[in-house]
């Protein structure tokens, strides 16, 4: 039986008069604030569209010296640099250069993003229980509510374009980071800081010089997850606006493309795996520096 058939005056009119209250005062809102809301995004769409319009218009050799020399210098493996030139030449053969460059940037710009907001927020949560106990609910329904819910009030407010879907992305990955970085921090030895406060380091020296650099590893790996997940989000984020290889996949589901939805599929897969060896490896270099540096 239906609750609400069982109790009609109770439930019945007590949602509907719930639900017109919260579309009400949501309207009112938006009527109010939507402007300043949109200003106050202003500087993220100059930026989003500036890093954008480099990615786009940068010469192909001058992009694959970039993209090979960061992933020298993350990984330090030949394997790995090959393997980056060689999906982005593919994925320029295959017709989505101009695509690919475009989620590059949107997963550039949200992970930024992420870490300047997301590692100050770990760092606060890792010095106070009670920020933490404050926060880790709200990461909680960052990553379980199903983005669809949460594209709805962004949408309301901002419209389709690439700032909502921006906001989309960093709403889905910014939670590792923060839980990693807060988790990596509370992970230091308290003999390490015993040794630090012996030797009169102050409060920011103990933070920066032996907490921050022995957290590293976790942070990194918080990064890598926000990575993926913000790859992961570029198929959904097309939906409001974000433009890219979700857009291509998207119009594939809606037109029943199978070959053009599957290459745009391989070439995010393609993405992933290669920000994820180049940041894994990186990681795996700060842990061993780490270990190094204990054991002399």
């Amino acid at each position: 039986m239906d609750f609400l058939t069982d109790f009609p005056s109770l439930g019945r009119v007590t949602l509907l008069t719930f639900k017109k209250t919260i579309d009400g005062a949501f309207r009112e809102f938006n009527r109010a604030y939507g402007e300043y809301i949109e200003a106050f995004f202003d500087p993220l769409l100059w930026c989003l569209k500036w890093i954008d319009w480099i990615f786009v218009h940068m010469p192909w050799p001058l992009f694959f010296i970039l993209a090979a020399g960061l992933a020298w210098l993350g990984s330090r493996s030949i394997a790995i640099v090959i393997g980056t030139i060689v999906s982005f030449a593919l994925m320029g053969m295959f017709g989505m250069w101009k695509e690919t460059m475009e989620t590059v940037a949107i997963v550039s710009v949200s992970t930024a993003l992420c870490i300047g907001l997301g590692i100050p927020l770990g760092i606060w949560m890792a010095r106070s229980d009670r920020v933490q106990g404050i926060v880790t609910p709200v990461l909680d329904i960052m990553q379980t509510v199903p983005s669809f819910v949460y594209l709805i009030p962004i949408i309301m407010l901002l419209g389709i374009g690439k700032v909502p879907a921006l906001i989309a992305v960093f709403i889905y990955a910014v939670p590792p980071v923060v839980r990693l970085t807060n988790l990596g921090i509370r992970l230091v030895d308290s003999e390490v800081l015993e040794a630090a406060d012996s030797f009169g380091a102050s409060y920011k020296q103990r933070l920066w010089g032996v907490q921050v650099p022995l957290a590293l590893p976790n942070i990194f790996a918080g990064i890598n997850q926000t990575i993926m997940m913000a790859l992961a989000m570029v198929v959904i984020a097309a939906m409001i606006g974000a433009p890219g290889l979700g857009r291509i996949v998207l119009k594939a589901v809606q037109n029943q493309y199978l070959a053009s939805g599957m290459m745009a599929g391989l070439a995010i897969v393609a993405l992933a795996i290669i920000f994820d060896r180049v940041s894994q490896a990186y990681g795996k270099r700060l842990q061993k520096h780490r270990e190094g540096g204990h054991g002399v």
